[in-house]
């Protein structure tokens, strides 16, 4: 049997949570079109007949690092670099960006064996352009592999998946085969609840809105989830509970459909909208908060 963990890198929004759940078959890490949707260090488990690939996903790597929290989302995602067996770096199409060349000074310190995976490749319809990229991405680094991919559309995951496997050392698996995260059920309400909130109200509060879960009663027939939406002012505040409370409905009510899918159980859902002002940009409001990976 092959086993080990696998990191999951790249800049904010190529993709790296898409590419995760469709690896899984099933959906861990919450996904929105906003740039730095993930904010924490979560393992996928996939375990085969021929071995079981962990999967890191992590907050995208970037540059900004003004606020508290931007700055704990690069030590989530550099920290990943740490202990894992091979690294799947995934960009956006057929470019560079400036960040890129830490992520390439990176990569040689880590001293492991890396795939290239270019996303959106359904995107790319000039086959020479394709390759060419390929052989000056090659003479950049010695990636183990390029391949072209679509995580969206699922476009060579199977053969990715098999270049992973091909890399990791033999050993036992880690986890049970049944197991999907390492994550409980709490936080993936948590993060369920979050996404909601980042896909209807993105344009306006993308980052100054988190999800801490107060109470989590798991009954015979129901399960009853009490959950508070932090931000960081009133006028927020407003924004997400909406006219005469509507916001806030259909975002418990997105949400509660989504949890019931993942626990297989009816669900209570109650939703409180509170401040705390500044968390965003404060390590004890952001360790109290559950960002602490």
């Amino acid at each position: 049997m092959k086993c080990g963990y696998v990191a999951l890198i790249g800049r904010p929004n190529v993709g790296k949570s898409t590419l995760m759940n469709h690896l899984l078959g099933q959906k861990i890490s919450i996904t929105s079109r906003k740039p730095q949707t993930t904010r924490h260090r979560i393992l996928g488990i996939n375990t085969t007949e021929t071995g079981q690939a962990i999967y890191v996903d992590t907050p995208g790597m970037h540059d900004n690092e003004k606020r508290a929290l931007n700055r704990y989302l690069n030590r989530t995602a550099e920290t990943t670099l740490v202990g894992v067996e091979v690294i799947v770096w995934l960009i956006d199409g057929l470019s560079w960006q400036p960040y890129d060349d830490l992520i390439f000074k990176k990569l040689e310190q880590a001293g492991l064996p890396v795939i290239l995976a270019v996303n959106k490749v359904d995107k790319i319809k000039d086959r020479e352009t394709l390759l060419a990229f390929f052989a000056e991405a090659q003479q950049r680094f010695a990636f183990e592999h390029i391949i072209p991919i679509s995580a969206l559309k699922k476009t060579n995951l199977q053969q990715l998946e098999k270049l992973v496997m091909e890399l990791l050392p033999e050993r036992d698996p880690i986890y049970p085969e049944d197991q999907i995260t390492d994550r409980p059920e709490r936080f993936l309400t948590a993060e369920i609840i979050r996404e909601k909130l980042t896909r209807r109200l993105g344009d306006e509060l993308p980052y100054s809105l988190t999800v801490e879960i107060e109470r989590y009663e798991e009954n015979p027939e129901i399960t009853k989830i009490y959950a508070v939406i932090w931000v960081e002012r009133s006028s927020q505040k407003s924004i997400v509970i909406g006219k005469q409370g509507e916001m806030l409905k259909k975002i418990g009510s997105d949400a509660r459909l989504d949890i019931e899918k993942l626990i297989d159980q009816k669900v209570y859902l109650q939703l409180w909208v509170k401040i705390k002002q500044g968390w965003s940009d404060n390590d004890r409001a952001l360790r109290s908060l559950g960002f602490n990976d």
